[in-house]
């Protein structure tokens, strides 16, 4: 069905299928377009005295006419022609200007956002034949940081331009420079990471070498990072509306499908920022929820990972409006009825009631496993730390066990309790915890509350500290940060610096007086005799009664 896209209100009937008869048409493989059909849409053009455009693809199909005002038109929906490995969707757009002005920006826009092969304007005379005409295409990434090349011609009749082998030879040419910078073939995600922020320089910086490698950990490859720090935070795109067009620009050019936010964004922020591009959009808490989800193994690690999943999804959720209603019938049932997004909402919530009573079901079995813990006396300490401290590695080297581990954020998710026993005949139950990190998602605290209830049990919380990482510091913070949300900060806490081995040793003497910690290498057991010498005078003292 010839559909022309724009309003038609106010055209003649004869007008109407002079637009549809365009469809008919198909431009010659070798030219832009042709001179004939050129004429025939200038023609039009002046007596409609609106702008007219076309998209053909590479064979020289019209799939869209477009009929704009005196001023744009606008482009429909190209989201079901996808991208090519050059990057390049495969359509051209070709438009009237009525008074034969140049591209404008919003053109310019349209060419980079979209990945069309063309875009060209071609001006309508005083006579309404085809006169100045400018064409602009994609450029490949090159030292001058150019990305857009324009050319412009007196007359329409000197746009000699061989189409078939000029875009063959931009094919070529922006595959290859794609394929010296990332594996096309290699089926990750390739994610641009993105912070818009008003703190200092070494924060923001610090905060997006975590998002790399929680990035890393998601098996997402990095393609590079943008930073704003801006004044004022824009309450739509966190940054202006021209610089997050640059943003996605660059992402393309790259050959980027993921924009990763190191702010958390709102429902209307992603929507808005979605509208701008087809590329996925996410936020740093969506990125961990995926790390959750890959990592859960257990029941109870299922269940708490898609219960805060679908809390988060759940104000996400956006409709199309009551036209994919499900009517019903009968007296006062008649209208658009229940909409599909409330169905999807409703399905949502009543998941979330049936995780949570399950959740309430697991959680009465670890409480009686407890208590069966507590009435046998034996001392429960709990390793809590920032992720990727090597806690499971401490787990595994004082215990002798073999709980995963892999040098990744959130490699382990699920708590795991081990007995330790001591020359003196005398042991303890050490219990692994998940690991915090920074702006941990409230939904995912919420969720985890339930594991996280192992802690309270605690007689001894040995606080792992990677001292090699930077900003250590601010990890303690964080984590003593979440131990008070938690109501834990009266129960008693051992602070042990780990991967010493990593730093000069009079530098390890000096933080460890500074913050009264033991050091330790997880992955050396002959620097554990102060640590477990420690644990032993906390829980027994000696006979001199020292505590």
């Amino acid at each position: 069905m010839a559909v022309i896209h724009g309003s038609t209100a106010g055209l003649k009937a004869s007008q109407v299928r002079a637009l549809e008869r365009i469809y008919r048409r198909r431009l010659p493989p070798d030219r832009v377009i042709s001179g004939e059909l050129a004429r025939y849409l200038t023609e039009l053009s002046r007596d409609l005295r609106r702008q007219i455009g076309i998209i053909a693809d590479r064979q020289g199909g019209i799939v869209h006419v477009i009929l704009g005002d005196d001023r744009e038109i606008v482009i429909p929906d190209l989201s079901d022609y996808g991208l090519g490995r050059s990057g390049l969707r495969g359509l051209r757009c070709l438009h009237t200007h009525l008074r034969q002005e140049p591209l404008s920006q919003d053109d310019i826009n349209d060419l980079s956002l979209l990945r069309l092969d063309l875009m060209v304007a071609i001006g309508v005379d005083d006579q309404g034949l085809p006169g100045v005409t400018e064409m602009a295409y994609l450029l490949p990434p090159n030292p001058e940081g150019r990305t857009v090349e324009l050319q412009r011609f007196a007359s329409f009749y000197q746009l000699e331009v061989d189409f078939a082998r000029f875009i063959r030879s931009l094919d070529d040419e922006l595959e290859r420079r794609a394929e010296e910078t990332v594996d096309l073939d290699a089926g990750r995600e390739r994610a641009i990471l993105i912070s818009v922020s008003r703190e200092s320089r070494a924060v923001v910086e610090d905060s997006l070498a975590e998002l790399e490698e929680l990035a890393r950990t998601a098996e997402v490859q990095v393609l590079d990072r943008v930073v704003q720090r801006a004044h004022r935070i824009h309450p739509r795109y966190l940054m202006g509306e021209g610089k997050i067009r640059e943003v996605i620009v660059r992402a393309l050019q790259q050959r980027a499908t993921l924009l990763v936010f190191d702010q958390d964004l709102a429902p209307a922020q992603v929507a808005a920022i979605a509208a701008l591009t087809e590329l996925k959009v996410i936020d740093r808490t969506q990125l961990i929820l995926d790390i959750f989800a890959r990592r859960a193994h257990t029941r109870d690690g299922k269940v708490q990972v898609e219960l805060a999943q679908l809390k988060y999804i759940l104000p996400r959720l956006t409709g199309r409006g009551t036209a994919f209603s499900r009517l019903m019938g009968g007296i006062g049932g008649r209208g658009p009825g229940e909409t599909k997004l409330e169905i999807d909402r409703r399905r949502i919530r009543d998941r979330i009631r049936r995780l949570e009573k399950q959740l309430q079901e697991l959680t009465r079995g670890r409480v009686q496993r407890r208590q069966r813990r507590i009435r046998s006396g034996v001392p429960v300490i709990s390793i809590v730390g920032y992720t990727n401290a090597g806690k499971s590695t401490l787990l595994n080297a004082l215990t002798q066990s073999a709980t995963f581990t892999e040098n990744l954020l959130f490699a382990t998710l699920d708590t795991a309790s081990r007995r330790l026993r001591f020359p003196s005949e005398r042991e303890v139950i050490i219990t692994d915890t998940v690991g915090f990190i920074r702006k941990l998602p409230k939904s995912l605290l919420g969720a985890f509350r339930a594991t996280l209830e192992e802690l309270e049990d605690a007689d001894l919380l040995l606080h792992l500290v990677d001292l090699s990482a930077p900003g250590f510091e601010q990890r303690i913070t964080a984590v003593e940060t979440i131990l008070q949300e938690l109501n834990l900060q009266q129960t008693p806490r051992l602070l042990v610096f780990n991967k010493v081995d990593l730093l000069p040793a009079e530098e390890v003497g000096h933080l460890c007086r500074r913050y009264q910690a033991l050091p330790i290498s997880a992955l050396d057991r002959g620097t554990f005799a102060p640590l477990l010498r420690e644990m032993e005078r906390r829980f027994w003292p000696d006979e001199n009664g020292t505590a």
